[in-house]
């Protein structure tokens, strides 16, 4: 096998792994910085949970793949996948204060809470990744 594919294929693994491992990094603190249990809702069937963290997600993972796509090493990608975390946590804490109760109604399962804090993050997401392009 060609080294070039090798050395590729070793560069995919390691960045796959590095934003997969944000990706957990960023579940876990998203979900523990949130007042409400986004899993035990979705266990429960709360459509608005789903979107809303679902969103998160996708807002996270849009600049996370900038992020790797456009960084010059692994400690690169993971200092802007720092970014990406701290900016979709802030997203959120901004649409908390913008939006009366939002985690109740989130808990409640007011479908229009979930879905404009889901999309919300997904533009935030749009626009941190944007400017991770260099």
């Amino acid at each position: 096998m060609d080294p070039v594919y090798l050395q590729s294929l070793a560069a995919f693994v390691g960045y796959f792994a590095l934003a997969a491992g944000m990706l957990l990094v960023f579940v876990w603190i998203y979900t523990w910085v949130t007042p409400h249990d986004e899993f035990a809702l979705i266990r429960q069937n709360n459509v608005a949970a789903s979107l809303a963290f679902g969103g998160a997600l996708v807002g996270f993972a849009i600049p996370m793949a900038s992020a790797v796509a456009n960084s010059q090493s692994w400690v690169d990608g993971a200092i802007w996948g720092l970014v990406a975390l701290v900016v979709q946590l802030l997203t959120f804490k901004v649409l908390q204060r913008l939006l009366a109760d939002l985690p109740a109604r989130i808990s409640q399962g007011e479908a229009a809470a979930g879905i404009f804090t889901g999309l919300a993050s997904v533009a935030v997401g749009l626009l941190n990744a944007a400017c991770m392009t260099y």
